[in-house]
């Protein structure tokens, strides 16, 4: 696939390029620029970043970086087995359990709620740092509701994370979550509290929390650009009505014209 010329492969990080060092000179550098392409184009065009994770996986399958991008690609096109084979080869070739959150995620995907939550209280998640634990109880909470359980879900997601009044990576996401289960359970006040706790929080855009409560506060915002657009279709509708009558009017026989 083409490479862009302002991709160099530099721009892959360090532990991953020193992974790489394994590799013929040439052939590391094809790799990283294709590791770079799919992280550039992974959240706007997952299925280029799809394509690019395969020529990475066909040219360097036995490093661990590769797999996981590989993974991670697949995950963002919901192809949830094919993400889960790719993280367990990466969780084998490093023994780390970071991937750990995101395998259980997969398993969700796959339609298998009850497996997540088993991972969920695996010994590995007490491996986590904080932000995976965060990552492994926002998984668990989804599994909940994938079966039904709304109230559990709710539960699982009260923690000291939740609580906290710091702003870290994961809080909008937390809060966000935790608001989505409360609404989904009718408790509608609550929810907008934390809608609002989410906005707060969210400094880069991550959720679309700002939207959801303004939907609970019953504002609704308009694209003037389309409602233009559509003023004037409606203004050449009319201008085409008024034409079509006055051409029938013209073409309607007078009475003396009758037979």
């Amino acid at each position: 696939m083409p490479i862009p010329e302002d991709v160099t492969g530099d721009e892959i990080d360090k532990d991953v390029r020193q992974e790489l060092q394994s590799l013929p000179k040439t052939l590391a550098e094809d790799v990283a620029k294709n590791l770079v392409m799919v992280a550039r184009l992974i959240d706007e065009d997952p299925e280029g970043a799809y394509g690019y994770s395969k020529v990475a996986l066909r040219l360097a399958s036995r490093v661990a970086a590769v797999r996981e991008a590989a993974g991670f690609a697949a995950y963002a096109n919901q192809k949830y087995g094919e993400a889960l084979a790719e993280f367990r080869a990466a969780r084998r070739m490093t023994g780390t359990v970071d991937l750990w959150p995101v395998m259980a995620d997969c398993e969700r995907g796959l339609g298998r709620p009850e497996k997540a939550l088993d991972m969920a209280g695996a010994p590995e998640v007490h491996k986590l740092d904080k932000a995976g634990q965060v990552e492994m109880r926002l998984v668990a909470a989804g599994a909940r509701r994938d079966m039904g359980q709304l109230d559990a879900a709710i539960v699982t997601l009260q923690s000291p994370e939740l609580a906290s009044n710091s702003v870290q990576p994961w809080t909008a996401r937390l809060r966000y979550a935790y608001a989505d289960a409360l609404l989904a359970a009718g408790r509608e006040r609550e929810a907008r509290e934390w809608f609002a706790k989410a906005v707060e929080a969210d400094r880069d855009g991550s959720t679309d929390a700002s939207d959801r409560l303004a939907e609970l506060d019953g504002v609704e915002f308009v694209d003037a650009l389309s409602e233009d657009v559509e003023d004037a279709e409606d203004g050449a509708d009319a201008e085409d009505g008024a034409d079509a009558a006055g051409e029938s009017a013209d073409a309607a026989p007078e009475d003396g014209d009758k037979d």
